[in-house]
């Protein structure tokens, strides 16, 4: 597992799952980064720069890597087989397998909806969410499907091969330079044994979702989300390619208790293309003041 500068890695039995997770500081409150789909996907690889910011801002951010993504268990008992609800409740598990009583979340894409829905299932455990580009989100907001969902991989035509991931992060690179060492770390989580049946076992709930209303209802933030009285703030990228601006601009409209914030010469994920601004938002946002910080057990 390679090591990313200022970032601990460890494992935990999360439900019987045995999660792997990357973490920075050691006192203060608790921050869950989230991250989103995407070939070799994981806490360390979405948060790298996240981490150790948090971290010397007086807070403990911990960033799992979800079920079927990541260094995370991917033996049958731990398929992703209830789709995203399994994710969501993952995070669950993991939460109360470090006894965190109240946490701060950040989600991108994929992982601002299971931020979102672990925050509608568990109002009591969390202070703050913050969410970033997420069409996943906007999908959720429907009472039906606007398409047919399908799976990401299938989307952006990736295969498991090296190439066809170096594609895809160049691509939504925003155009800087991906580091060889990331590419490398997500080429060997992509191809872990059990990842590809986990990934189908994830692909066939969809499809099951796509035809059976109560499913799709049960993954619907549409009512839910919009009366959350969690406070948070949505970050969005405005040269994001994945989930459109447009995108941003309707879902503003959907959900006027989050105040959105709109990034220049940005793309998907912001918290790795402008680092230094997001990771203000963020811990203005959250609100813990370097006094305080100084003071925290």
């Amino acid at each position: 597992m390679t090591i990313f500068e200022g970032i601990h890695n460890s494992w935990v039995l999360a439900n019987g799952v045995r999660t792997h997770y990357s973490w920075a500081g050691t006192k203060g409150p608790a921050v869950i980064l989230l991250h989103g789909a995407g070939p070799g996907a994981c806490g360390a690889a979405g948060w790298r720069l996240m981490l150790p910011a948090l971290a010397a801002r007086g807070y403990r951010a911990f960033a799992p890597d979800q079920l079927s993504m990541g260094f995370t268990d991917t033996r049958p008992h731990a398929w992703p087989v209830n789709g995203h609800q399994s994710l969501v409740d993952h995070v669950h598990d993991f939460i109360e397998a470090l006894c965190l009583d109240e946490v701060y979340l950040v989600g991108n894409s994929q992982g601002a909806y299971i931020a979102a829905k672990y925050a509608i299932d568990h109002p009591e455990k969390v202070k703050k969410v913050v969410y970033i580009g997420s069409n996943t989100i906007y999908q959720a907001m429907q009472e039906v499907p606007l398409r047919k969902l399908r799976s990401f991989l299938e989307v952006i035509g990736y295969d498991y091969t090296e190439e066809a991931l170096r594609k895809f992060m160049t691509r939504n690179s925003n155009g800087s330079k991906v580091p060889e060492e990331l590419i490398q770390l997500r080429h060997q989580a992509a191809n872990r044994p059990g990842v590809r049946e986990a990934n189908k076992a994830f692909d066939d709930y969809l499809e099951k979702m796509n035809n059976d209303p109560k499913l799709w209802d049960r993954y619907c933030i549409k009512d839910s989300l919009p009366k959350l009285k969690i406070p948070g703030i949505f970050i969005w990228g405005k040269n994001d390619g994945v989930a459109p601006i447009e995108t941003a601009y309707k879902l503003e409209k959907l959900l006027p208790n989050i105040e959105f914030n709109y990034i220049d010469n940005c793309g998907h994920q912001c918290q790795t293309d402008q680092p230094e601004l997001v990771n203000k938002l963020v811990i203005d946002f959250f609100g813990l003041k370097i006094e305080e910080a100084a003071t925290v057990k």
